[in-house]
């Protein structure tokens, strides 16, 4: 049987990966013990490995595709060596972007990018900030850290950090402040080239990818249905959005109709007391895994 070599990111993007492959249709887990995954898909063989390995494994040819971030395939140099076969808009917390950023200590008196001329950098993301700081035409001394790169600036091993932040609060919480972005980073699905050519593998990829994408695209968002006289019907639909016109089917009953549709999590809570009050009945509110288009 044909397999498909594919690496699961380990480390801040692990849960959220395994929890998007669930809700993507695979049963897959992971023994603490172990780094290879057990998934209900006998076509895949799956890998967890850092997320910053993921790309020079891919362009290689040891894994056959990969999740990771696009701000290791830059720092790999794997830019246009392997094949990005879809954005997966997820992080560890949310569905936005990421960002490395410049932080320094709160009392520091450095402002800005030009600031950092002359001093030295602590970061794990040591060539991108490099290219970075070159754009700016601003010299400074760039050190590698394996990690608690937080802590260099407090204990006087750097002036300033390069750190992936998501939502700014374990800066705060090490009481930095950013002071410029390098770049931002959204999850990648990457292939390797010679994989991409193969038939089968390019199809077996092509699915997953549109699986996930339609989990991801379900995440924020759940499904309504409810019951509307027709007399309501023209209110009811005034104010209910949809990602396209919603559904609305007749019952038996006549003179009712049922509505069905697919909106933002967000504004639901805000939403079905107006539509109680336009006149919807028996409003059903449920989660969605995916949505395809």
């Amino acid at each position: 049987m044909a397999k498909l070599r594919i690496g699961i990111p380990k480390g801040s993007l692990e849960e959220s990966t395994i929890k998007l492959f669930r809700k993507a249709g695979f049963k897959m887990s992971i023994d603490e013990r172990s780094y290879v995954p057990s998934v209900d898909d006998a076509e895949l063989e799956p890998y967890l490995l850092r997320a910053q390995e993921m790309p020079e494994y891919v362009r290689e040819g040891a894994l056959d595709c990969g999740i990771t971030g696009e701000d290791w395939i830059k720092e790999r140099g794997a830019s246009g060596k392997v094949k990005v076969v879809a954005e997966l808009l997820y992080a560890k917390q949310s569905l936005n972007p990421v960002r490395w950023v410049v932080a320094v200590p709160e009392g520091s008196k450095i402002r800005n990018v030009k600031g950092l001329r002359n001093k030295r950098i602590a970061t794990e993301l040591v060539n991108v900030t490099k290219q970075y700081l070159k754009r700016n035409k601003v010299n400074a001394k760039v050190d590698f850290s394996w990690g608690a790169t937080e802590v260099k600036v407090k204990a006087g091993l750097a002036d300033a950090i390069v750190e992936l932040t998501e939502t700014g609060s374990s800066l705060r919480a090490n009481r930095l402040k950013e002071i410029a972005t390098v770049c931002e980073s959204t999850t990648q699905f990457i292939s390797n080239v010679k994989a991409w050519e193969d038939a089968w593998k390019k199809s077996k990829m092509e699915n997953i990818a549109l699986l996930l994408k339609g989990a991801i695209l379900a995440e924020d968002k759940v499904g309504l249905k409810m019951n509307v006289s027709e007399k309501d019907l023209k209110n009811v639909l005034k104010i209910l959005p949809a990602m396209k016109k919603p559904t609305v089917s007749p019952l038996s009953e006549i003179g009712w109709f049922d509505l069905d549709t697919i909106i933002s999590e967000r504004v639901v809570k805000e939403l079905i007391p107006k539509l109680k009050k336009a006149g919807a009945q028996g409003i059903i509110e449920y989660p969605l895994n995916k949505v395809i288009y």
